[in-house]
């Protein structure tokens, strides 16, 4: 049985960040900054209280009628109870023989172009210790989105406009990028369980290394950048992260509206119409929060039964890191022309290239991952470079002119051409008229 290191690294992470923005809010009240203390509070609060919903969401916790469960994710309790109950089923299995099992069937990852399908029997507490993986899991990724990427901007903004950056504000801003890149890291391996759950998938540690670089330059960049413009513009700042947040959250209604689809009814059996709309609108929340920093590795897709997108789509990827580059550039040209004194010791030009080059980094990463370390690559239609080299084609399709035009182009050249030569021989016919007129005239 696999030893459960993602679950105890989950619930490290949250107490960690947790117990830092305590501490820190303690201190901007001691400063006298209010302001900063009730927002260091809110983005700490409120992931906490979503974590511990989706837990219970998770568990089925309401309907099993578990009273003291409730009440412990009621005191914000709920991960160290769950984690506490995930290491008492791992260190108390097989030492009594389980009544029951069940066989679930796995494709091996095909070689020769063969894929051989093996059985695996799985016990109770096995069952268990997935179920709490999975939990944990989505809890990371609604820590680190709704929660953790929030408050590294907002320290961050801090420290630019103090010009400081104490002990305590560094070390809780490196707890927060941890939990950002570790939620990025668990969304993409979970992207990998739900689209090849039919195979034994197994990630090797070149994978973990490859995600984890390519999130940490993507979010790290993404996140100077935002703090950059908005510590100039502020007042464009709203519109910018509105525009940005409200284009993800709808896109995959529009998607669904368009499908002409029937409601999703089958997300809850104990779920009303309402409750599960509301349980949709907190997936396409989360949906834009991870968009907002970094590309959701899962597709959110509605008309499907599991909402999510299985297909790999190479196109979305690229227009995604094309207009996220774009975007990020045109920032930052917007906080070089912009800047104030604040930067007068900021070297402008060398920043704005570094942060260009670490999000060119990302991407440099986030290809090698694709192209080599991708547990799944043996089952894709088709290689990211191809996929890149097709999207290219496209790209330069549609910015190339119509033929109609090209045609008309050339036709007015050739007739411009026709009426000149036909111009300048007029001219030399009536220069050589002109010696004989001359000539009679004389005579």
């Amino acid at each position: 049985m696999k030893f459960p290191g993602s679950v105890l690294v989950s619930l490290i992470l949250f107490v960690a960040e947790t117990a830092a923005a305590l501490c820190l809010s303690g201190a901007y009240r001691a400063a006298g900054d209010r302001m900063w203390q009730w927002l260091t509070l809110l983005f700490a609060l409120l992931p906490c209280a979503l974590v511990q919903l989706s837990l219970v969401f998770i568990h089925r916790d309401v309907s099993r009628d578990r009273p003291l469960v409730l009440l412990l994710h009621l005191l914000q309790l709920g991960p160290l109870v769950r984690c506490v109950e995930v290491f008492y089923i791992y260190f108390h299995a097989g030492r009594v023989e389980e009544p029951y099992v069940s066989i679930t069937k796995k494709r091996q990852m095909p070689k020769d172009g063969y894929s051989e399908e093996i059985e695996k029997e799985v016990g109770q507490a096995e069952g268990k210790l997935c179920t709490h993986r999975s939990a944990f899991s989505r809890a990371s990724v609604i820590q680190a989105f709704l929660g953790s990427a929030p408050q590294l901007t907002l320290q961050l903004y801090i420290c630019v406009l103090q010009q400081e950056i104490t002990a305590a504000r560094s070390i809780f801003m490196v707890l927060s990028l941890l939990s950002i890149v570790y939620g990025a890291l668990r969304c993409n391996i979970l992207a990998i369980k739900i689209k090849y759950d039919d195979y034994d998938v197994s990630v090797k540690p070149a994978a973990y290394l490859c995600i984890f670089m390519w999130r940490s330059f993507e979010i790290a960049t993404r996140v100077t950048v935002l703090v950059l413009f908005s510590s100039v513009l502020q007042i464009w700042t709203l519109p910018v992260v509105l525009v940005n947040f409200f284009g993800f959250f709808f896109y995959p209604w529009i998607l669904f509206w368009q499908s002409k689809s029937p409601f999703p009814e089958n997300i809850e059996k104990a779920l009303s119409r309402v409750g599960t709309t509301i349980v949709l609108c907190l997936l396409t929340f989360l949906y834009a929060g991870i968009n907002m920093f970094c590309w959701s590795a899962v597709q959110v897709k509605l008309n499907d039964p599991d909402l999510i997108n299985k297909s790999q789509n190479w196109y979305r990827l690229t227009v995604y890191y094309m207009l996220r580059f774009i975007e990020n550039a045109f920032l930052l040209l917007m906080w070089y022309i912009y800047k104030t004194d604040i930067y007068l010791y900021v070297c402008a030009p060398l920043l704005v290239l570094q942060l260009l080059i670490g999000y060119c980094m990302a991407v440099l990463f986030m290809l090698v991952f694709y192209q080599f370390c991708h547990p799944c690559k043996k089952l894709f239609s088709s290689s990211i470079s191809e996929g890149l080299l097709s999207c290219f084609k496209f790209l330069c399709f549609i910015c190339k002119p119509p033929k109609s035009t090209i045609l008309t182009d050339k036709a007015e050249v050739k007739s411009e051409n026709t009426d000149e030569a036909w111009s300048s021989s007029k001219t030399i016919d009536s220069q050589k008229a002109n010696p004989h007129q001359s000539v009679s005239s004389n005579a």
